[in-house]
């Protein structure tokens, strides 16, 4: 091998760490490495801003792996280039705690920006971040300062394309005129199944170019400067998105697999990885990188003077604006405002005060007009829903592809595009995203609320028309099981508050939150104001608290969340010669991370006689009322009637809660 390798010679080493990785773990997918890695050569070499020395400098380009079953290709590249993954942490692909899990993993190996896998979700996380650079960029840079100023890049694949929620981000990223978004479609004609002709013949490059997108078809993945060609001409386009379509052989260079599906999601096998070293002259033992590849392909002196360059400029923007300069560290870091959790409990104390009776929606959107102000890192958004959401607040400004100044995105019906784009703003920093939709639909997005609490971002999801009660709309838009699968999502923390005060309590919770997302539940009815001590205020925040007591030992526990709080208090009124106890529990997760003291002060194991209300399916409430306990909800569909009469209809009333707690009682 000559002193200076070439460009075949390093895209080699990722073949060979790929196949190598894949045979020792006896399991994974070698396929997209090999037939990516010469695009990934290119690109990596001679394009990406960044420096393995700080994977977390702020004006770094993004690199989203989106077929994330490729994620070889992606550790080789980390490896190769100087980021702090070892050959040992390759050496343990897929192995129980290495940094290197089948799919790529955000938190695990420095340089993954995303976890992926979930095909589609990779490109839509990308579209947020190449969204949070152009709304970053249009709020921070002053002329003679492009202090955001890098490009999102992701690698993608049939699988991706052929997910409806590539439509649905794709189509929205033309619409903004993401330019500094590029796109690679590995096109190698096969899936999991075989040869895609047979199950996907759209007209890709034709498909992008009606969403808005700079396209460049035809491109030889394998030839370098074909690929060089495509991305200085990509990069010239500053207007639109790029798509640059690469054909490709999957598995490149072996003989007797490459082209077909057999190398998609399986080892080569001995003998084959044998042919492939020859046919590659490949002459190197499994995981042996000779010093002057490794030489050739260390990003890091790079990437070092590039950030040095990139630090001088911010140092004269700093004495040029130091206010805007600071603002930018803190919302980079994931700081709030100093004063935020302050004036919010400002105004959650004004709220109790004015004790007024409005659909939690509505306190939510009051609540978005206290906190905007406070909070400039807030990105806001609806799924074409923002009149009966309420997510629009005074100070809210819409994104447009001219004017990206502003904090507002109109997503249009792209209720999964939606979520997972907001986890890619998420994961690019210095923004706070929240986007609302009609709890129903949440299932739709189902997989990006997954992905956010996988990752441990911080998301807000705004969910309205929570229940039953929003009526006539009928059981297509009545949610009923929604509420337990939120709930029971590792890391997600699901608020459905009772009143304007809990609203507001829920918002501050979900702001101040970042390691999670939350997943706030609105109504679309008018809800009482409850009466509170400051104690009880104070409370509201440990997810559930004693709303309502009795003097001494209760003999009965109701437990209720939103609308049916007040079913609940107005069964107690019923139970006048009972001693009961009414908990309102807002957030089931955050009350059962409370200490086990607080939670026995709340709920006494003593007491057995316990019943849980909401409007929801019955079956999570078991955990907090026992095997023993009652619970009122839903175990069927809802019907299409007006919210009154369906909460009769299917036994949701105070007296029902008044018989279920006398019943326990005798």
């Amino acid at each position: 091998m000559s002193s200076t390798p070439s460009r075949t010679e390093k895209a080699n080493a990722i073949r060979a760490l790929a196949m190598d990785a894949v045979q020792k773990a006896n399991s994974g997918h070698p396929g997209a490495p090999m037939g990516m890695a010469d695009i990934a050569e290119v690109l990596w070499n001679d394009y990406l801003k960044h420096n393995p020395a700080n994977p977390e400098w702020a004006d770094r380009d993004r690199f989203v792996l989106s077929n994330g079953h490729g994620s070889m290709l992606l550790y080789s590249l980390l490896h190769l280039t100087g980021y702090d993954l070892s050959i040992h942490e390759l050496q343990n692909f897929r192995q129980l705690h290495s940094k290197t899990p089948g799919h790529p993993e955000y938190g695990y190996a420095p340089g993954v920006e995303t976890t992926t896998g979930p095909l589609g979700q990779g490109i839509t996380n990308a579209v947020g971040m190449a969204l949070a650079e152009k709304v970053l960029a249009a709020q921070f840079n002053r002329e003679g300062y492009e202090l955001v100023d890098h490009h999102t890049y992701t690698f993608l694949g049939d699988g991706c394309l052929m997910e409806g929620i590539s439509h649905e981000a794709c189509s929205l990223a033309g619409t903004l005129g993401l330019g500094k978004l590029i796109a690679f479609y590995d096109d190698n004609g096969i899936s999991i199944d075989g040869e895609v002709e047979g199950w996907f013949t759209d007209d890709t490059p034709k498909r992008f170019e009606a969403y808005g997108w700079h396209v460049i078809p035809g491109v030889d993945g394998h030839d370098p400067q074909a690929i060089k060609a495509a991305i200085e001409a990509a990069r010239a386009e500053t207007t639109k998105p790029t798509l640059i379509c690469c054909k490709t052989v999957i598995g490149f260079g072996s003989p007797n697999k490459q082209g077909r599906e057999e190398c998609h999601g399986a080892p080569l096998g001995a003998e084959e990885i044998a042919l492939v070293r020859e046919t590659l002259g490949w002459k190197h033992e499994p995981f042996v990188i000779p010093e002057d590849l490794y030489h050739a392909w260390d990003a890091r002196p790079k990437g070092e003077a590039q950030e040095e360059e990139w630090n001088d400029i911010f140092e004269d923007y700093k004495e040029a604006h130091p206010e805007l300069a600071a603002e930018f560290v803190r919302r980079m870091k994931g700081e709030l405002p100093a004063d935020f959790l302050a004036k919010a409990d400002e105004y959650i104390k004004k709220c109790q005060a004015d004790a007024e009776k409005i659909a939690s929606r509505k306190a939510s959107q009051n609540t978005l007009n206290a906190f905007g102000p406070l909070l400039p890192e807030f990105l806001g958004g609806s799924a074409d829903l923002a009149g009966s959401n309420l997510t629009i607040w005074s100070g809210a400004k819409g994104v447009t592809a001219d004017d990206a100044s502003g904090n507002y995105v109109y997503y249009g019906v792209r209720e999964f595009g939606m979520s997972a784009i907001m986890n890619g703003v998420a994961l690019h920093g210095g923004l706070v995203p929240y986007g609302a939709t009609f709890l129903m639909f949440m299932e739709y997005a189902r997989n990006a609320v997954r992905m956010a609490a996988l990752m441990k971002q911080r998301v807000i999801f705004v969910y309205t028309h929570d229940s039953i009660g929003l009526g006539e709309d009928g059981p297509t838009h009545q949610p009923v099981e929604q509420l337990t699968a939120l709930r029971v999502t590792p890391n997600l923390h699901t608020w459905r508050p009772c009143d304007a005060t809990e609203s507001a309590v829920s918002w501050k919770m979900a702001v101040a939150r970042n390691d999670g997302p939350s997943a706030l539940i609105f109504s679309r009815q008018g809800l009482a104001p409850q009466p509170r001590t400051d104690e009880q205020l104070a409370a509201i925040e440990k997810g559930g608290y004693i709303l309502r007591d009795c003097e001494g030992t209760p003999e009965a526990i109701i437990i209720a969340t939103g609308s049916e709080v007040e079913l609940a208090t107005a069964a107690a009124d019923k139970l006048a010669g009972r001693k009961v106890r009414v908990v309102s529990m807002p957030c089931a997760e955050a009350f059962s991370a409370q200490p086990a003291d607080y939670r026995e002060s709340v709920l006494p194991s003593a007491v057995r006689a316990r019943v849980a209300v909401e409007a929801g399916h019955k079956d999570y409430w078991y955990k907090f009322v026992g095997f023993d306990g009652a619970i009122i909800g839903m175990d069927t569909f809802g019907e299409s009637a007006p919210a009154g009469d369906l909460m009769k209809h299917f036994g949701i009333t105070a007296d029902k809660v008044a018989e279920a707690v006398e019943s326990l009682l005798k």
